[in-house]
């Protein structure tokens, strides 16, 4: 039998972006729970702060996203907020952004080729998930944290 030169679907967008956007809603249940100091001054081992790797996870996602709609690979330095609701707020604003952006991508986008910021040349559902799998990455460690500050870190299975 011939290979097929057809692209089988494995995951529609939409599921794509909910399974994104469940990690996405793990990860703010994390920030809510850490506290406020912990969260921008805490580390073990050298490792940055929470509030660090919240940071570079708000860098990636719509930087990204905007390569893959429009083609420009800019990346986007924000500077970190001073407070956990201002940290909450720029998720939140953010997770919009993601929404709105995803949508745009074109049907071709995912299995189309980028390279991306100039450095990563990949196709977009590959980018997409190396930015989920980097939240889970630094996520792990978060709970590092918070369990030797004494705090159970909200269970990585519930994305509701």
């Amino acid at each position: 039998m011939a290979p097929s030169t057809t692209t089988a679907l494995v995951i529609t967008p939409d599921a794509f972006l909910q399974h994104w956007q469940g990690h996405r809603r793990v990860t703010r249940r994390y920030i809510e729970v850490f506290p406020e100091e912990a969260m921008f001054k805490y580390s073990i081992g050298g490792m940055r702060t929470f509030a660090q790797f919240v940071m570079e996870f708000v860098g990636m996602g719509v930087p990204t996203l905007r390569g893959m709609t429009t083609g420009a690979w800019d990346s986007e330095k924000l500077p970190t907020p001073d407070t956990k609701s201002e940290m909450l707020n720029l998720w939140d604003k953010n997770t919009e952004e993601i929404n709105r952006l995803f949508a745009q991508i074109p049907p071709d986008g995912f299995q189309k080729s980028h390279n991306a910021f100039g450095q990563w040349e990949m196709k977009g559902h590959e980018l997409l998930l190396y930015i989920i799998d980097n939240e889970i990455h630094h996520r792990a460690q978060g709970s590092v944290y918070l369990r030797s500050v004494g705090i159970e870190p909200p269970a990585f299975y519930d994305r509701s």
